[in-house]
């Protein structure tokens, strides 16, 4: 989780509401003894207050924990509060979607369904470029930077170490053209590319592939640290849902298994691109 405020958060967050499950206590209950609201144990619990180290404090007193998790959550709560690049991007990244920004950075595994557009983190600029350009009040700057910010993120894959990346793309994403025919030859080349990477794995899901799970685009976070369970993360217009009951990731998974199971193989893949790239570049 280094280099990711927002991952510490969530840890921080999942370690305090444990304390307090452990503890056979409600919010309210925690809240009255020490003199807050129910509603401020709760935002701490989700991540959406900001904790203070006298927070931590009394927390760890009223729970009777230990010197070293003590230490340890103040630690978490000091990383939670320092800046990650997106951050400096508030233009092109809303509040919605910084979250999964900082998840994303802290991931080891990312498994990705992706029905109707390339993801992002494979998407060349001209790509990302026209499919932005279709959101009508966006200007030319806000465009720029979302772009710019697109491509940071894709800088993720080539780091050391780099979490492995495993997308099903639908055909549909392949046929759709987005800006030109020049534009899809490119985008399909760059996914060509992508994919010889010993950290990525790419499989087509063609018209053909008869029934699969009827869901939307979705994607899978895992994380280095078993304490540290899986995320699914799905994205709306102007918003994003975040699933992380081990029963909603439990089915996503499945989901995902059945999605590469009923999509051409790595190789299939690779020579189903290739035929794609020669339609595309006629």
């Amino acid at each position: 989780m280094a280099g990711s405020p927002t991952a510490r958060r969530r840890r921080l967050a999942i370690e305090l509401k444990k304390l307090r499950e452990e503890s056979g206590l409600t919010c309210n209950h925690v809240g009255r003894e020490l003199d807050w609201s129910g509603s401020k144990v709760n935002r701490l619990e989700t991540g959406l207050g900001r904790v203070q180290p006298s927070d931590i404090d009394a927390l760890c007193r009223f729970y009777g924990t230990s010197i070293e998790l003590r230490d340890l959550l103040k630690s978490f709560a000091k990383e939670s509060k320092t800046k990650g690049w997106w951050h400096g991007h508030t233009d092109a990244i809303p509040a919605w979607f910084s979250v999964y920004v900082g998840l994303e950075q802290a991931a080891c595994d990312l498994r990705s369904y992706q029905s109707e557009f390339v993801p992002g983190l494979l998407q060349t600029p001209e790509y990302a470029t026209a499919l932005s350009r279709a959101s009508a009040d966006r200007s030319d700057e806000e465009i720029a930077s979302l772009v710019e910010v697109r491509m940071r993120r894709q800088k993720l894959l080539s780091t050391t170490p780099s979490p492995d990346l495993w997308t099903v793309i639908h055909e549909s994403a392949l046929r759709h053209v987005i800006g030109s025919r020049a534009t899809m030859a490119a985008q399909v080349e760059r996914i060509l590319d992508a994919a010889a990477s010993r950290n990525v794995t790419v499989q087509i899901l063609p018209f053909d592939a008869g029934a699969y799970p009827a869901t939307g685009p979705f994607t899978i976070l895992g994380f280095p640290e078993q304490e540290d369970p899986d995320v699914v993360y799905r994205e709306g217009l102007t918003d994003s849902v975040y699933l992380e009951s081990p029963a909603d990731v439990s089915l996503y998974t499945k989901a995902f298994d059945h999605l590469r199971a009923s999509a051409l193989s790595s190789e299939r893949s690779a020579s189903f691109m290739r035929a794609v790239l020669k339609e595309h570049s006629r």
